[in-house]
């Protein structure tokens, strides 16, 4: 995250050589930032492996309160920086892609640990953006409900049009939840019809349904307002 902060830095340093750096600012303060955080900081680190370093440094209720309070660091540097308009997406529900029901489920069930871990970030997350919008007396941080977005359809796939989002698209072994979507890996004949592409990652069709929720959605999937409000009050803003 460093470096991708610094070339932020570096980007701003380019454009204002072309256009100098009060338009440079108002560009930056006028653009829309997605931020993406968690689920590697469980899946790929706190549960990697058993006794991971960081499960043992970290009881996981003392785990949570710790990746939030730095994660408001980066996301204060990004308002030093000039962003205004930043959407936070918090995790899905980590236990429920195949990749974690090919190693952890017997019969399609989620596992209840690392949905623990997302139902315990998540609504942390979404107090310090609260806290931190209050701080800063804008409505700078929205907060991305994924976790709900996901969980609509991974409840109830037929209703939204897949036939599972047990099975991913791609992949190899239960669940096509084991490895990586590669050449050799089994491939669905519709992606469409599948929730999830790969072990990790929702299919673009699952994606448009997340999108949806963000574009108009009630504050049960983003808060404090959606995406269509926030940007037709910029829009009558910087008329």
């Amino acid at each position: 995250m460093p470096q991708q902060l610094a070339y932020l830095e570096q980007y701003k340093q380019r454009v204002s050589e072309i256009i100098g750096q009060q338009e440079t600012e108002r560009l930056v303060s006028q653009s829309l930032t997605l931020m993406t955080l968690g689920g590697n900081d469980f899946v790929n680190n706190y549960y990697l492996v058993p006794f991971s370093a960081r499960s043992r440094q970290f009881a996981l209720a003392d785990y949570v309160p710790y990746i939030v309070s730095e994660y408001r660091k980066i996301l204060m540097r990004l308002y030093e920086l000039g962003l205004r308009r930043v959407l936070v997406t918090g995790t899905g529900p980590l236990g429920c892609v195949p990749a974690e029901l090919a190693q952890h489920s017997r019969n399609g069930e989620c596992s209840e640990e690392l949905n623990r871990a997302s139902g315990l970030f998540n609504p942390q997350l979404q107090a310090m953006l609260d806290s931190l919008n209050q701080e800063i007396r804008s409505h700078t941080f929205i907060g991305v409900n994924i976790r709900q977005s996901s969980i609509d359809f991974i409840s109830d796939p037929e209703r939204y049009g897949f036939v599972t989002a047990k099975v991913a698209c791609c992949g190899q072994g239960p669940y096509n939840g084991i490895g990586l979507c590669t050449p050799r890996s089994n491939l669905c004949p519709n992606r469409d019809i599948y929730a999830f592409w790969d072990p990790f990652h929702p299919s673009e069709r699952a994606n448009r349904i997340i999108v949806q929720q963000i574009m108009t959605g009630s504050t049960d999937y983003i808060s404090p307002m959606n995406l269509s409000t926030i940007m037709a009050l910029d829009a009558v803003e910087n008329v």
